[in-house]
């Protein structure tokens, strides 16, 4: 599976409220300085389509390892802990003015698992995103963007996330609307061209848009929007091997969430409105 092996990946760290305190990772953003409360912390790669050549240790090379999967997630070799991250995951096109972003347009959304390791003293957030191959997760269907505005297609979404384990299926991230995020629409992707085109090697970020120039401009990207928030179970259990994650995007217009449970019960994971990520953990 290499669909986006040409698309920039990134992610935002800090988009729904409380979910950094749950990961343990609030401390972290400690001297990261937002323009409102309700600001995400900052932006990271997880994939890089092209090797860097560097002087520095940044980029890490294994940012260049293609880590998406639709089916599968590889725990590191190392003995760390790993979560899953349910979240959303936008396809956008990138326009360039003088070398900077000048519009993010997103063109489809659907379920993805930002799966991450947890371990203290990791220098860089994308340290913990990319360990190579099958370290990430994306649904095979995503959904069309009719409108990334109130009054579109997203307004009905909601998403959660659950873990089967022994057999039995277990909630893992909250059941919540999209609109739950604190940056969305077109708040979110101004926020994303100012903060790519802003950002700098600090703390727990990096300059993003010196990777870009890169690897040379890439004219599209997969971002994920943001961990939403665990349940009590998501936020105290890390994941083994034989475990099932399960990240869903369904519309409350067809759906309520007893159907969605009983679906993932059944291991049924197609349907129309629906965006389904269902992965063994190896």
């Amino acid at each position: 599976m290499a669909a986006y092996k040409d698309f920039l990946g990134l992610g935002i760290a800090g988009n729904f409220a409380l979910h950094l305190d749950q990961a343990g990772e609030a401390e972290d953003f400690k001297d990261i300085i937002t323009e409102d409360e309700a600001a995400p912390k900052g932006m990271f790669p997880f994939y890089l389509p092209s090797e860097i050549e560097s002087s520095s240790s940044r980029p890490r090379k294994i940012l260049s390892t293609y880590p998406l999967s639709h089916d599968t997630i590889a725990l590191p070799q190392e003995k760390v802990n790993v979560q899953a991250e349910p979240e959303v995951g936008l396809l956008c096109e990138l326009e360039y003015d003088n070398g900077l972003i000048s519009k993010i347009i997103p063109t489809h959304f659907g379920a993805y698992n930002d799966c991450s390791i947890r371990e203290a003293g990791r220098e860089k957030i994308s340290d913990k995103k990319n360990w190579g191959r099958d370290s990430k997760g994306i649904a095979k269907n995503l959904l069309k963007i009719d409108s990334f505005s109130q009054g579109g297609i997203m307004d009905s979404y909601s998403i959660c996330s659950f873990l089967r384990r022994d057999g039995e299926v277990h909630a893992y991230g909250e059941d919540v609307e999209l609109n739950g995020y604190s940056y969305f629409y077109s708040k979110l992707t101004q926020w994303i061209k100012n903060q790519i085109n802003t950002q700098e090697d600090f703390g727990p970020l990096e300059d993003i848009k010196s990777y870009i120039k890169a690897c040379n401009y890439p004219k599209k990207a997969l971002i994920s929007i943001g961990a939403t928030r665990y349940t009590p179970y998501g936020e105290s259990t890390f994941l083994a091997p034989d475990d099932e994650v399960i990240v869903a995007l369904y519309s409350r217009k067809e759906y309520k969430l007893d159907d969605i449970i009983e679906r993932i019960k059944e291991k049924n994971y197609s349907g129309e409105n629906l965006s389904i990520l269902a992965q063994k953990v190896l």
